[in-house]
């Protein structure tokens, strides 16, 4: 059996009968999410484009890659063209395939697909939601890694985008 418990805008809290493989039944509650685009946007230069956004559920300001929920059944891929353009005023010509991670399995269904943007023209349409805060810098990869390593940069999509794309030899 399946209760909705609160639905917000395309996420909802659900609480589900589970029979485990041991044979045991619970009930667990699940945050169901239509999934996320990730983008790491390297500009010729080899810089990256981040986006120092603050976020009301923390009371501060967090430097992050550009994200984004996907919408109405729209692909990972058109998520992250629309994200990187909304958030950074940026699009890309290239967008390669990072793969995917999954935040926040005890409790939440999300995949996030991660993406490299490159070739990228300033467009200049910044067309943020109505809760999105957004200043846009860029950082090398030293500079980044050193706000890594400070506590700087917090943000786990952030950390494991760029670990995997310095890890598959792309940065």
């Amino acid at each position: 059996m399946s209760k909705t418990i609160h639905t917000w805008k395309t996420i909802s809290l659900i609480e589900d009968d589970v029979v485990l493989p041991t044979g045991k039944k619970i009930t667990h509650t699940t945050i169901v999410h239509p999934g996320a685009a990730v983008i790491l946007p390297v500009t010729e230069d080899k810089r990256v484009i981040l986006v120092n956004q603050y976020r009301p559920s923390l009371k501060s300001w967090l430097l992050e890659l550009p994200a984004g929920t996907i919408e109405n059944q729209e692909s990972p891929l058109a998520c992250a063209k629309r994200e990187l353009e909304e958030e950074t005023g940026f699009s890309a010509e290239i967008f390669t395939e990072l793969g995917q991670m999954t935040p926040m399995v005890g409790f939440c269904n999300e995949i996030q697909y991660l993406f490299i943007a490159e070739q990228l023209s300033n467009t200049q349409r910044l067309s943020c939601d109505d809760d999105e805060v957004i200043n846009v810098t860029t950082f090398s990869l030293d500079e980044l890694e050193t706000k890594i390593m400070s506590g700087e940069i917090t943000d786990a999509k952030t950390i494991a985008c760029l670990s995997k794309a310095k890890l598959c030899g792309y940065l």
